[in-house]
């Protein structure tokens, strides 16, 4: 059995039905479970995880165990340590590819994020381990523009030739399968991104395609995007960071890894593929 945090989120749920797809018997874990939410024979767990120890009863007799930063944070030390203490033999934990930056530069520490401080707590438990260091979702398009598509034809954006390399969720969930299954990966830490860079102006102009609406990108000035950002209820800091980051990297290409497609023995899903999986998000609802 596979006990995965976490389980109901963007990630958790494709890395469940993943997992049961293989086979596996899995514990689905999150704050507020709900089995109607999850595929038929997944065990579904409520508990809060900042305390362990209402996890234990599931822990026994597991064999791996998934930890989703987000849903574990601080408590993962004590979590890693009790997974040993009943008998867990592997753990995967998803990092991000930008963990070793320079802390103030990652963004995503302004909205709680402690990527470094949960892989580092662990690769120091004690037990085989893997880390999977995800680079951008792909999911983060729909909150990016997708609005803005629903609306009309013009996405309105600054830094339109910033580049990510997005990777869809369902690649994601593949490669920590592998990895939770397959003592060959223990001990590494596997970047994992899409296989193309594209700009902020050319995931706008895919989106477009897929959904069958021409669409066309305005740049911005950066200061008129953080207003609206913070209006829309992020805070000034993080949206300052971001701002920050698009900066540094405008006009680059993103870094890509080739590690999903070695993993799974397939290319990565494109973001065109990732658009027209989530194309509802991008389409005016009637009414």
């Amino acid at each position: 059995m596979i006990v995965v945090t976490g389980a109901t989120g963007i990630l958790g749920r494709p890395l469940v039905a993943a997992l049961k797809d293989q086979g596996v018997a899995v514990c689905a874990v999150s704050r507020s479970a709900d089995a109607a939410t999850m595929p038929v024979g997944v065990d579904v767990v409520a508990a809060d995880l900042t305390r362990p120890e209402q996890l234990a009863p599931a822990l026994e007799g597991a064999d791996a165990l998934f930890v989703h930063p987000r849903a574990v944070g601080e408590s993962t030390a004590k979590l890693v340590a009790l997974a040993a203490e009943k008998g867990v033999r592997r753990v995967v934990v998803l990092s991000a590819i930008n963990v070793d930056d320079d802390l103030e530069l990652q963004p995503s520490r302004l909205n709680g994020d402690r990527n470094k401080e949960v892989e580092d707590a662990v690769v120091g438990g004690g037990l085989p381990w893997v880390a999977v260091r995800a680079g951008s979702f792909a999911t983060n398009a729909i909150g990016m523009f997708g609005a803005q598509v629903r609306a009309g034809d013009v996405v309105r954006a600054p830094y339109a030739d910033f580049a990510e390399a997005p990777i869809h969720e369902a690649d994601l969930a593949a490669v920590i399968t592998r990895a939770l299954l397959d003592e060959s990966l223990d001990g590494r830490r596997i970047p994992v991104t899409g296989p193309q860079s594209v700009t902020h102006q050319e995931m706008v102009a895919i989106i477009g395609r897929v959904i069958g609406r021409p669409l066309r990108f305005e740049q911005v000035p950066p200061e008129l995007a953080v207003r609206g950002m913070v209006a829309n209820g992020l805070t000034a800091a993080f949206v300052r960071a971001l701002m920050d980051r698009y900066e540094r990297g405008a006009g680059r290409p993103a870094a890509v890894s080739d590690q999903v497609a070695l993993i799974l023995g397939r290319p990565a899903l494109g973001f065109d593929r990732w658009v027209a999986d989530h194309a509802g998000a991008f389409r005016a609802t009637a009414g």
